[in-house]
């Protein structure tokens, strides 16, 4: 009896251990993410219709400029004035998917988001994108509030993407 209570224990442990998904480990950055020292920002636009309707303050570059701002303060890179002098080129785009404006500022949204992608300025291949969310607000000034979290949330990741591997992490070239 007591040898069919731990067999079935074992088994439940090893069929509970099973049914959890395995992480996969870490893939590598491209090493030209890694090593590039002068990228060019490109304004991949905002959906048309956004700023009609204040979605956002500002005008449609909001996007572009702020994270050309924010690429600026960071320092990581030099940013250059042509896709030519560049290693790099990122590319931001807000997307928006509009609602109905309940009442004055107070509108009800669907959803906005920033795709920033990181392109080889000499094949144009993709090396890396990422999207982050803006979160749903009602009030104008909530919305832009959560225009520029999204931002800085986007910014952080391309700075965690960017931070030199650490001694022993899969991602060390």
């Amino acid at each position: 009896m007591m040898k069919t209570t731990v067999f079935c224990a074992l088994l439940r442990v090893s069929i509970l251990a099973a049914g959890q998904p395995q992480q996969a480990p870490a893939a590598p950055v491209p090493a030209q993410i890694l090593t590039a020292k002068k990228v060019f920002v490109i304004n991949a636009g905002t959906d048309a219709g956004a700023y009609p309707i204040a979605t956002f303050s500002g005008e449609p570059e909001r996007a572009y400029d702020s994270l050309y701002a924010a690429m600026k303060t960071w320092g990581h890179y030099q940013l250059v004035g042509a896709p030519s002098d560049a290693d790099l080129l990122i590319e931001v785009r807000l997307t928006v998917r509009l609602g109905e404006v309940l009442s004055g500022e107070s509108m009800n949204w669907g959803e906005a988001r920033f795709r920033l992608v990181i392109r080889d300025p000499k094949t144009q291949a993709m090396l890396w994108a990422m999207t982050e969310q803006v979160q749903n607000a009602g009030l104008l000034r909530n919305r832009d509030k959560n225009f520029d979290q999204a931002l800085a949330k986007l910014v952080a990741r391309l700075e965690r993407l960017t931070a030199p591997p650490a001694a022993g992490d899969s991602n060390s070239q």
